[in-house]
């Protein structure tokens, strides 16, 4: 038991960023826009918080400017997909090229500083002695908190606030938001950059909580593994905490084979997350062949006022 409770434990660690970018990265495809910048958004997001907290030593200063650089940067991604109708696709790998360009040169004076601790824990201490949940939930930190109540309220905004619901007209049908008196290009605006932010966010988590330590495109694809759960949630914020924390599991089981003394050479076990993300798009795309995806149906299809589909 204990072993499943440490496992259960550090998929939850690893699987909160992942949860951040993919919470992020449904609110603005819901809102009709590709998202394929987290890479860099998350890496950008990691390099600003690292060199914000060695400067100035506050947590809040810290989260806040990994949120203002990504919303700058989601703000470019806006204009360039809403404003220009830019290709999404296109505009998406630039924003992860840039970002994983600028954060290599911005964190060169800080590789290797740690920043372990910056984070506190919830400690809960009235659930120690529940067995299971006390292991797992008596100490949490705040931003594994935060994520948790993120996903009650992204979930309760998009399926039962009519906020929500003009999310959900603008990602499926935007001339007809538009005759409803609905602003789409307003709206797509505001979902890109609190997207962004959030995902930025995932890059602090990244580095304050899970590897307290800035080191060169540290985040490894989480970014794309993301835009991945995504499609694996099916647009659902709820879904997303399942596959967040199953694809945490898998990164600790690779770390937990190795610490067994196994043979098997760790590279192949880093592969564990991204081989079963491979398979699982398999198994999705050929399970629902003759189903709709549950995409919002406009997404990355540009906008233009007074166009007929």
């Amino acid at each position: 038991m204990d072993i499943f409770v440490q496992i259960v434990a550090a998929a939850i660690s690893s699987g909160t960023p992942l949860l951040f970018a993919t919470l992020g990265g449904i609110l603005i495809e819901r809102s009709g826009i590709i998202q394929l910048g987290a890479e860099g958004l998350m890496l950008m997001g990691a390099v600003i918080a690292c060199m914000t907290y060695l400067n100035t030593g506050n947590l809040a200063l810290t989260l806040m400017a990994a949120c203002v650089i990504s919303a700058v940067l989601g703000a470019v991604h806006a204009f360039m997909c809403v404003t220009l109708r830019a290709n999404q696709i296109v505009s998406g790998l630039a924003l992860t090229l840039f970002g994983t360009g600028l954060s290599a040169y911005l964190g060169k004076s800080i590789t290797g500083q740690p920043v372990a601790g910056a984070v506190p824990k919830v400690n809960l201490g009235w659930l120690e002695n529940v067995p299971v949940i006390g292991g797992i939930f008596a100490h949490l930190d705040i931003l594994t908190w935060l994520s948790l109540v993120l996903v009650i309220i992204l979930h309760l905004y998009i399926h039962r606030t009519s906020w929500g619901l003009h999310l959900r007209a603008i990602g499926d049908n935007p001339p007809t938001a538009d005759v409803m008196g609905i602003r789409v290009q307003i709206f797509r605006y505001g979902y890109i950059i609190v997207g962004s932010m959030l995902i930025g966010l995932a890059g602090a988590d990244l580095l304050m909580v899970y590897s307290p330590t800035w080191i060169e495109g540290m985040t490894a694809g989480r970014g794309w593994i993301a835009v991945a759960l995504i499609i694996f949630a099916r647009w659902n914020p709820i879904r997303a905490l399942f596959c967040a924390y199953f694809f945490g599991a898998l990164d600790t089981i690779g770390f937990r084979i190795q610490l067994i003394g196994s043979e098997i050479p760790s590279y192949f076990l880093k592969m564990i997350p991204y081989i079963v993300t491979i398979l699982v798009l398999m198994f999705l795309g050929w399970r629902n062949r003759n189903k709709p995806s549950g995409s919002p149906e406009s997404l990355g299809i540009p906008y233009i006022r007074e166009q007929r589909f």
